[in-house]
């Protein structure tokens, strides 16, 4: 598997599939597998009409390959050559928190120096939403730790 379709698998177990748009525990309008945004740019508002599976789908691979995979090769160069597993974690870590996120992070310079071995320590900080633990961001940075050992 490529990184991208690794990512896009990642982000459908641990966003799940909402045709309506929703507020997520942060607090952001959301739609489809965690889409914050459409194609052109524009954000998701809570009034917006449902969507179908499939335009849900596109638009999910569309923000994978289009938005969070030229970020994070943008934002960390040493995963040009890196693994499409360490490469998918890191871009699951940007769909899911932004890459504003991962620029501003100590993450980011680990990945950027290579140290693989502190990687794990830096993913597992990341953890809150809404101001508080929770249980399925604790799941799916297990999941990024073991795709980048």
């Amino acid at each position: 598997m490529d990184a991208v379709a690794i990512a896009a698998a990642l982000a459908r177990r641990f966003e799940g599939l909402y045709l309506s748009p929703y507020l997520c525990p942060a607090g952001v309008a959301t739609i489809g597998v965690g889409a914050t945004f459409y194609e052109d740019g524009t954000r998701v508002q809570l009034d917006d009409p449902p969507i179908t599976r499939a335009r849900a789908e596109a638009l999910l691979l569309h923000m994978v390959r289009t938005v969070y995979l030229p970020a994070v090769l943008r934002l960390c160069p040493a995963l040009v050559t890196a693994t499409p597993e360490r490469l998918a974690a890191i871009i699951d870590f940007a769909f899911n928190l932004g890459a504003g996120k991962l620029k501003a992070s100590t993450l980011r310079r680990r990945v950027n120096a290579g140290q693989w071995d502190q990687v794990p320590a830096e993913l597992r900080k990341w953890v809150n939403g809404g101001g508080r633990r929770l249980t399925g961001l604790v799941r799916r940075r297990e999941v990024e730790v073991a795709l980048v050992l």
